[in-house]
């Protein structure tokens, strides 16, 4: 008989160990399906549901795209668009129409092109653009720096000016952005006149019109009018609106008459037929406020000629003057040398 005392077993002693650790490895198993629960569903359908973050724009003509076909090396290119939109990949013997079409749609083209005659089943395409040649925006007249780029992604009409160094002095008040439609959209050219105020306002919304290639803009010079003959600063000189100014605007421009200048005026105006017109105005009457202001048109030449009879009194008042210093020192030298 065995009179020492048994020693308990580390179940019997600790019970609680074991449901502990039981309870800790349900709850991880719980825990991880539950995770893979969430998780599951989207790796499933991560490749027919996932968003395309690429850029979406419309392939066309000209445009240079790399066609990746997984697992088909010998299939897979750099190949560029034909003028005509059609797109010719190895061993089709059909060509595929892809002026118009996102980069995504024309993936599935191409598959399907594969499919249908045979060469490959079920295959996975990649399309990716490396050059828009398709999208370019120009941008012409009254900047700094001339350019044409492609549009690669959208750009503002703001950024688009920015990259042709902005506005030159000469620039006039607005400027046009002609818009051709994609082949897809089809349709007329449109012209929209923007005023270069609106532009750079701050938060104006036509700083951030969307340019998506194939757009024209034309930043005109402003206009001009043009004051030669008998005045103090004779030259071209801009008009404030575009549109017109009127002679007397003209005259404050060039800093007014010269002294021998006639009181008549003539304006050179170009008609339609390419003739020139010749307008008189009487400066007498409208500097004296007898008639009304005469508008001027850009491209006008307003000369004010020369007065023979006024120059001719101004040459005498000249010799005067001229003679009776002269008589004066004179008389002034006699009588100190007496």
């Amino acid at each position: 008989m065995n009179l020492l005392p048994r020693m308990m077993t580390r179940q019997e002693a600790f019970p609680f160990v074991k449901r502990k650790s039981t309870l800790y490895a349900a709850l991880r198993v719980l825990s991880l399906f539950c995770v893979w629960m969430v998780l599951a569903p989207v790796g499933a359908g991560q490749s027919a549901t996932a968003p395309d973050v690429r850029p979406q724009q419309r392939v066309g003509a000209n445009d240079l795209i790399a066609v990746a076909i997984y697992q088909a090396d010998e299939l897979s290119l750099q190949v560029r668009i034909a003028e005509d939109g059609a797109l010719r990949l190895p061993m089709l013997t059909a060509t595929l129409p892809a002026s118009g079409l996102f980069p995504v749609d024309l993936e599935k083209a191409i598959a399907a092109a594969y499919v249908k005659e045979g060469i490959l089943v079920n295959p996975v395409v990649t399309v990716s653009v490396l050059e828009y040649a398709s999208k370019p925006v120009s941008v012409i007249g009254a900047v700094k720096q001339p350019i044409t780029f492609h549009a690669d992604q959208p750009v503002t009409l703001l950024e688009a000016i920015t990259r042709a160094g902005g506005f030159t002095d000469d620039a006039g008040s607005y400027l046009l952005l002609s818009a051709k439609p994609s082949t897809a959209e089809g349709g007329a050219v449109l012209t929209e006149r923007i005023l270069i105020s609106d532009l750079l306002e701050s938060g104006s919304a036509t700083a951030g019109v969307r340019l998506r290639g194939g757009e024209e803009i034309r930043v005109p010079e402003a206009g001009k009018i043009y004051v030669v003959g008998n005045v103090k600063k004779p030259g071209s000189f801009r008009i404030p609106n575009d549109h017109e100014t009127s002679v007397l605007k003209a005259l404050a421009m060039s800093e007014g008459l010269l002294p021998n200048a006639m009181r008549e005026a003539f304006i050179y105006r170009k008609a339609p037929d390419g003739s020139k017109a010749e307008i008189p105005i009487n400066l007498k009457d409208l500097l004296a406020r007898k008639s009304a202001d005469v508008s001027l048109l850009r491209d006008d030449v307003l000369y004010i000629p020369e007065s023979g009879k006024r120059k001719a009194t101004m040459g005498a008042m000249e010799k005067a003057l001229a003679f009776g210093s002269a008589t004066v020192s004179g008389m002034l030298i006699w009588g100190m040398a007496r």
